[in-house]
Formats: structure tokens, C-alpha cells, sequence
């Protein structure tokens, strides 16, 4: 977490992530127009962020985006807040986030989490309902082959799935895309989880666009980052942090 706070402790890396919180996916030039100072001084303090996980970024054709990962606060509040104040969890970890008009093809939502594990047995994690059971409070049931149906199971014996779609692209233990069906008939968001090794540990980047309304977005805002801190934890230490982090429906 020193990377964390050192990347905080700077008013202009703090101006960078509120820039973001304000309109996420910018490109350098975009932050550059708000900063007064170089692209070469922007891209340095950017850099800084990068290094401490608050910011994620992904090429869209010649275009570096930028987008705020507020997964790294989440799990300071877990540390030093959420033993204290639970019913808060949400609202202290929540970074809104929102889309831009009329730019679909920009990612709604992207998370990125560094977990001391395998990309095995993260896609592991991410596909067993046992599994699934533990750290996201619903199972996660499908075959994972490619054009399957998937389904977000409750645990209460009901087979209820409050959340189902489509098994659009799986590729062990790299690459997971799927749908999200939507309850009230929209079109369906797509979910993509990137898994891939970065200097002996798994670097898990989950994104997630196409997102039917607002009120969606608020609700994956609270939600990843609670799921994804619950998932490292399972996996580095055999424990969760929560036992539902995340009820969908």
C-alpha cells in the first residue's frame, strides 16, 4: 500500500484521479487540456498512478484511455474502516463512473486487481460455483464453452439466477467474455475478464461496457470492486472478506 499513499500524497496525481472520477477514459491530451504543465509531466505523474493501480489504461486503436480503478481504496477501507462501519462498505469504496455519450465502443467500467496466485487457478475462481459461491455469494454455473449459457445462481436452494447470458469467448486460463442478459429486456453488457502473468504474480483486468442505464453503472461501481477484493483475498489467503459482496437483483 505505500504506492498507494505516495501516489495520493501528490495534489496533482489527486486533480488526475478527480478528473477521471468526473469522466472516465480520457486520453493524455484530453487530461493534459485541464493541467498546467507538459504531456511529459502529466505522463510522469500518470505514471505514478499507474504503478499504484489507481489507474488502469487500455489501447482503443492509436488512443491510450485512461480510467480510474478505485479497487485499491476499496481494499484500504477493508483494512481500516469496514470492521467499523460495514453498511458504509459501499459508499466509501464506490467510485462513479461515468460514460461518455454516444462513445459505445469505449469501456463502461474497467478494474484491475494484482492477486499473488496462478492464471490457473484464477480461472479457476472465476468458473467453479463452488468457487463462485464462496466469494460472490451466488454460483456461477455454465459448461464455459464458447456460445453457452451461464448463470448467476442463489444459494439458497431456490435456482433462482438473477443474472444469465451468453458464453461469447473462452479461452483457459487467459480470456473470458460473456453477457449479461438485463431484466427489463435492454440489450445485454458484455463482461471480459484478461488474465495474464505480470512479475510472478496474475494481473486481472475486468471490464465492463455496454451498460443499459445509470442506475447500472452505479450499481457495477459498487459492485466490482467488493467481488474482486474478495476474490484475491480467497485465493491469497484461503479467506473472504464478506460473505454476499455483491447482490445482484
Amino acid at each position: 500500500m505505500d504506492e498507494v499513499f505516495k501516489a495520493l500524497g501528490d495534489p496533482t496525481r489527486r486533480y488526475l484521479l478527480d478528473l477521471l472520477r468526473e469522466r472516465n477514459g480520457q486520453t493524455l491530451g484530453e487530461l493534459c487540456e485541464r493541467l498546467d504543465m507538459t504531456r511529459q509531466s502529466a505522463t510522469q505523474h500518470l505514471g505514478i498512478l499507474e504503478a499504484a493501480n489507481l489507474v488502469s489504461t487500455v489501447r482503443r486503436g492509436r488512443e491510450k484511455l485512461h480510467y480510474l480503478n478505485p479497487v485499491p481504496l476499496h481494499e484500504i477501507s477493508e483494512r481500516w474502516i469496514a470492521r467499523f462501519e460495514r453498511p458504509r462498505l459501499s459508499a466509501l469504496s464506490a467510485v462513479k463512473r461515468k460514460a461518455e455519450d454516444g462513445m459505445s465502443d469505449k469501456p463502461s467500467y474497467v478494474y484491475v486487481t494484482y492477486i499473488e496466485s496462478t492464471p490457473d487457478k484464477v480461472w479457476e475462481a472465476l468458473t467453479d460455483a463452488d468457487l463462485t459461491a464462496r466469494y460472490w455469494g451466488h454460483s456461477n454455473v455454465s459448461d464455459w464453452q464458447s456460445g453457452s449459457k451461464w448463470e448467476h445462481v442463489r444459494l439458497d436452494g431456490s435456482g433462482i439466477a438473477d443474472v444469465t447470458g451468453t458464453v461469447v469467448e473462452s479461452t483457459p486460463p487467459k480470456r473470458l467474455v460473456t453477457t449479461w442478459d438485463s431484466p427489463d429486456g435492454a440489450a445485454p453488457s458484455q463482461v471480459t475478464f484478461d488474465i495474464e502473468r505480470h512479475d510472478g504474480i496474475v494481473k486481472l483486468t475486468v471490464t465492463h461496457v455496454d451498460l443499459p442505464s445509470e442506475s447500472d453503472l452505479e450499481a457495477v461501481s459498487g459492485g466490482w470492486p467488493a467481488v474482486l477484493s474478495n476474490l484475491k483475498s480467497l485465493l491469497e489467503t484461503g479467506k473472504t472478506l464478506s460473505t454476499d459482496p455483491w447482490t445482484v437483483g
